[in-house]
């Protein structure tokens, strides 16, 4: 996941704006360009460590693995940016707000400290150092190196975070395209001396038979829902700068926009998860995709290579980390004015995500993972009633019962999917085992569909006797 930047909505990216009120439709180079806005919002550094990751797995079977993956890893975050658009949500907080204005705060307070502090935010320092400095170091010196790198990292994302303007968009149009580029010699090298055919790597246990859901659980590591949601209108400000001003219009467009990045997205992760899948004919399956990406670039490339990697990768996840510091902070200072400055916020921010960060990659990977599994369910379904509200008159009863529909299983996903050390000490399993009996789809991860389905339907109920009355 990449960061939107701040101010980001008051450029116009050339494009002159249009004020008749008559215009329905982008032309095709202003679609590019929300493509690309798109394509730069949600795109990071950060998203090829679980492509890779999950074609090391998936061996085989990587092809059901990749159509659940991109599903939630690029489908559902481009709704999620129709779905502010349909709803002319000014930001998450609005939207989120339609089922209750306590649930909006909390909600959008959860999502943002996800992409924030807890997680996206540490995983830039860790993905910089995995890929960048652990395979040059020796293991006795590894806790005082990481120690070091995420101190400078961080100063550097404090120093910029508390000087917002255009640095990350400077960085971004120099880092973007030279990471790019990198990955296509990359991807091109791996693709023509694979270690081994696609075919003949054995999937891992987990893989044999549910491949397609556990690529579309490996697809919540992205967080791109989430970003898509809380970043949303950053890319509706620019379509409708563009001239457009009805809500369809603009989820319209904001979805045509989107099918060019999703094709572009799409390919790149096609490619990233079969490249880790050949891989598994020279390497073992990794810890992360930090790991894995670092051993493939340095197999095909070289030190040289593995060095323009790490110094491309840092500067990419530095961008991001700015980003994300810097819209966290102007949330929360927007939603509790009466709390800490801007200032205080962006410091809280950045120490507590270099605390975080020196667990290391894998451990903050492992427990996003049962966070992911509770938010997404509940991510989309507001996405999918976003979208559909104008077909349901908007009631908040349906809104409502399609939430706590995802909710209730979700947390049963939360429990199935915490550290085994932690599930034994609370008593999951027996937990776990209820929730199979009770949710349809529970062992595949999606035992939120059907209730939340059931939701939907009394909400609808509910709304019609209370028009009837």
């Amino acid at each position: 996941m990449a960061a939107s930047h701040p101010g980001l909505e008051k450029y116009n990216y050339g494009m002159r704006p249009h004020t008749t009120d008559m215009k329905t439709r982008l032309t095709f180079r202003e679609t590019v360009v929300v493509a690309s806005t798109l394509f730069g919002m949600f795109f990071g550094a950060g998203n090829l460590i679980f492509p890779v990751h999950l074609g090391q797995l998936a061996g085989s079977n990587s092809w059901p693995a990749i159509i659940g993956f991109i599903i939630t890893a690029v489908s559902i975050p481009i709704l999620a940016v129709a779905a502010i658009g349909n709803t002319h949500s000014d930001d998450l907080l609005k939207l989120s707000s339609k089922i209750s204005g306590w649930f909006g705060v909390l909600f959008t307070s959860i999502l943002y400290l996800t992409i924030g502090p807890f997680f996206a935010i540490p995983r830039c320092a860790t993905v910089s150092f995995t890929t960048g400095i652990e395979p040059m170091i020796s293991e006795s010196s590894f806790r005082i190196a990481q120690f070091l790198f995420t101190l400078v990292f961080f100063a550097v994302v404090l120093f910029f975070s508390l000087r917002p303007g255009g640095i990350t968009i400077w960085i971004g149009k120099i880092i973007n395209p030279l990471f790019l580029l990198f990955l296509g010699v990359l991807v091109f090298a791996a693709m023509s001396d694979p270690g081994a055919p696609v075919s003949a790597a054995q999937p891992t246990e987990a893989y044999r038979s549910g491949a397609f859901f556990n690529g579309f659980i490996e697809g919540y590591g992205t967080m791109d829902a989430i970003a898509g949601l809380a970043f949303g209108i950053v890319i509706i400000s620019v379509v409708r700068d563009m001239g457009l001003t009805s809500d369809d219009d603009v989820a319209r467009e904001t979805v045509r926009a989107g099918i060019f990045t999703a094709v572009l997205m799409s390919v790149i992760y096609i490619l990233t998860i079969l490249m880790g899948a050949q891989s598994r004919g020279l390497f073992d399956v990794s810890d992360n995709g930090g790991i894995a990406l670092t051993q493939i670039s340095g197999h095909y490339l070289g030190r040289p290579g593995m060095l323009v990697l790490a110094v491309t990768i840092s500067f990419a996840c530095l961008k991001t980390a700015i980003g994300l510091v810097t819209s966290c902070s102007e949330m929360f200072h927007n939603m509790f004015p009466g709390s800490l400055s801007y200032r205080g916020w962006t410091i809280a921010f950045t120490a507590f995500s270099f605390a975080i960060s020196n667990v290391g990659l894998t451990a903050i990977i492992e427990y996003a993972v049962p966070v992911l599994m509770l938010l997404y369910p509940m991510v989309t379904v507001l996405v999918l009633t976003a979208l559909l509200e104008k077909h349901f008159g908007r009631s908040v009863h349906v809104y409502r019962g399609a939430m706590i529909g995802a909710f209730i299983p979700a947390v049963f996903d939360f429990c199935k999917t915490l550290p085994e050390g932690i599930q034994t000490a609370l008593g999951i399993p027996a937990m776990t085992e209820l929730g199979a009996k009770i949710f349809p789809l529970f062992d595949a991860g999606l035992g939120w569909v059907v209730p939340a389905m059931i939701g939907c339907i009394a909400g609808l109920i509910m709304a019609r006797r209370h028009a009837a009355n």
